[in-house]
């Protein structure tokens, strides 16, 4: 169940944290992974692990492709890249995104706009062109990582707030353009996920993120790598449209 043999899919933001965890998921369930990211020192040494941990699928090896999500033009470069590489596109993670925090009343024109440029443009850029190769395909699979924050707001962050509701919107709209062609649409929303940057917070404001989750610890970069894996499958080709909070129950959302 939830095999991905000859499945290609192209992982956005691969290079490490949720990105690298949700790239050695899909491998393991038999996929072909193109990596994307804007470091390729970073891609490479990724993609050796891969090959190690993992191995390569029967159809060929696991490449990486490096692209700056903030160049509209190499945005615009990365799915034709990426069939051209892998010889088809069946599954697209958009997982890469940036942070730019700071108060409303604070917020530059530049913070907004780079968030929203990489967080809500590229991702629209990417699902558009890879609707035509899966829609000759008849199948695809469309997952959009966002945030708990894009349904609850978070102080500071109304740029990456305004951006993954942005997505969630987004993702239902084309969910119901190209239910017909077998392709689906979903987002996966993380809550507070352990990551290298949350593993050097202190300790006492580890405590108090974990005394606001009902499970009591962060997530794991394999607890989203499972949902976007489910999410990727044949066996989920009646889902669409939907957004899977994986947040240990920190919000209970319908």
């Amino acid at each position: 169940m939830f095999q991905l043999n000859g499945m290609n899919a192209l992982v956005t933001g691969a290079s490490g944290g949720i990105g690298s965890a949700i790239a050695i998921a899909l491998a393991k369930q038999g996929a072909r992974v193109a990596l994307s990211g804007s470091n390729g020192d970073k891609l490479r040494a990724f993609r050796e692990q891969l090959m190690s941990e993992v191995g390569s699928p029967d159809d060929g090896d696991h490449v990486e492709i490096t692209c700056n999500l903030s160049d509209s033009t190499q945005v615009d470069e990365l799915i034709p890249a990426t069939v051209h590489t892998l010889g088809g596109i069946d599954i697209l993670v958009n997982n890469a995104g940036i942070t730019r925090d700071n108060l409303a009343m604070r917020m530059k024109d530049d913070e907004w706009d780079q968030v929203i440029s990489v967080n809500l443009e590229a991702i629209f850029r990417l699902m558009r062109a890879s609707a035509r190769p899966m829609m000759k395909a008849r199948f695809g699979r469309i997952i959009n990582i966002t945030s708990v924050v894009g349904s609850t707001g978070n102080p500071g962050q109304m740029n990456y707030a305004a951006a993954k509701a942005g997505v969630t919107g987004m993702t239902k709209s084309f969910a119901q353009e190209v239910a017909s062609r077998g392709i689906t649409a979903n987002c996966v929303a993380p809550g507070f996920i352990r990551t290298a940057m949350t593993d050097e917070l202190p300790d006492a404001q580890k405590d108090a993120l974990n005394a606001r989750i009902p499970a009591g610890k962060m997530g794991e970069g394999d607890d989203i790598g499972g949902a976007v894996a489910f999410l990727a499958s044949r066996e989920a080709g009646y889902v669409t449209g939907e957004t899977l909070h994986v947040n240990g129950g920190m919000a209970m959302l319908g």
